[in-house]
């Protein structure tokens, strides 16, 4: 099977990670049964009591290797262009492959897989590991279940397997990528008609506290302790969002909600952040919870794992990137660089795609790779 077909069986599925997405690793794990690997299987229910599900797959003997990371869970598709096609309806027209999660990843998924079909019979002197994992898109929980108890991962940890991640970069060969971490900081009062003395407003409290996610706004887009020059943009992206949910403006609102996002880059310590709005927090009595604290990837762009992989790819030089991975969860494996097929300018949106060339351009080098590292 080509990559093509493995990408219109893959889209086909609609796993957005509200949903389980055991269906569609049920099918990742016979596929990759069917290509001669063993398969090791990790499951977990998220916080809404819904069902996940990662994979992992070995095939060959011996140690190192190399590893392909990607993810099965992709974003929702409420606002889908298309109306002669839907989102979970994998489509072909002008020379693309049209689908929501066909570039973001289950496109480069497929070209995985189908490089492993080809080199099947390649005689493989070194393993081949092919990571599957649920809830990339909302916290990298698959990701972090995989590192912290499949026992192929703690093989490949042990073994300095390298590892690709084949989120979409149009084959570019990124050597580093910023972390993410997510604050929520809540205030309660209580409702009532703003013509009377009944209500507590909650924005009262938040007030201080936003003026304190402003000054530390300021403070990282100043201060250089906070910027790192190998990103763009360099900044940590301090992301103030702030709603009171109340649905009328004569309501007392009773409850507030503070969220911030932001970005660590390698050599800064996500702690010192979070802690300065925790202690803003409670100043002001306010409820205070850590929703994600996902570390950066890095590797030195002139290691010879990166050197390996730029001549591999035809690069002349390696890049960074703003968005985090899976690879977040996954650094104890320290050969490991983000690499794939697709652009990721085209995921996420109404019209998700993945040009056909591209995935016979992914599939190709992932059969380089597998025979460099492997056979």
């Amino acid at each position: 099977m080509t990559a093509l077909d493995y990408a219109r069986e893959l889209v086909a599925f609609d796993s957005i990670s509200l949903k389980s997405n055991c269906a569609v690793t049920d099918h990742v794990q016979q596929t990759l049964t069917k290509l001669g690997f063993e398969t090791e299987r990790l499951e977990y229910d998220d916080a809404s009591g819904v069902r996940k599900a990662s994979v992992v797959g070995k095939r060959g003997r011996g140690n190192g290797g190399m590893a392909y990371f990607g993810h099965t869970d992709v974003v929702p598709a409420d606002d889908w262009k298309f109306t002669e096609h839907g989102p979970f309806q994998p489509t072909v027209k002008d020379g693309r492959l049209y689908g929501r999660g066909s570039c973001d990843m289950k496109g480069s998924v497929a070209c995985a897989l189908a490089a492993a079909e080809r080199t099947s019979s390649a005689g493989l002197t070194r393993p081949l590991y092919i990571v599957c994992t649920a809830d990339e898109e909302v916290g990298y929980l698959g990701a972090q279940q995989v590192a912290a108890e499949s026992r192929l991962f703690t093989e490949m940890v042990q073994h300095g397997t390298r590892g690709v991640i084949g989120e979409p970069t149009r084959l570019n060969v990124v050597y580093a990528h910023k972390g993410v971490c997510g604050l929520v900081a809540t205030s309660r009062g209580r409702a009532a008609h703003s013509s009377t003395r009944e209500g507590k407003n909650a924005n009262l409290a938040m007030i201080p506290y936003l003026a304190e996610m402003k000054a530390i706004y300021d403070d990282t887009e100043a201060d250089p302790a906070w910027q790192h020059a190998e990103f763009d943009p360099p900044t940590v992206c301090w992301n103030i969002g702030i709603n009171d949910h109340t649905r009328a403006t004569n309501i007392t609102p009773p409850q507030s909600i503070c969220t911030i996002y932001f970005r660590v880059m390698p050599g800064q310590d996500a702690n010192v952040l979070i802690e300065r709005a925790r202690r803003a927090a409670v100043a002001n009595g306010l409820e205070f919870n850590v929703k994600i604290n996902a570390q950066p990837l890095y590797i030195a762009p002139d290691a010879p794992f990166v050197r390996e992989a730029l001549e591999l790819s035809g690069r002349d030089k390696p890049t960074t990137v703003s968005y985090g991975t899976d690879g977040a969860m996954l650094g104890a494996l320290e050969r490991m660089i983000v690499c794939g097929p697709g652009d990721i300018a085209q995921a996420h949106t109404n019209d998700e795609f993945i040009s056909l060339e591209a995935l016979d351009q992914g599939t190709a080098l992932f059969e380089r790779m597998i025979r460099r590292w492997c056979a």
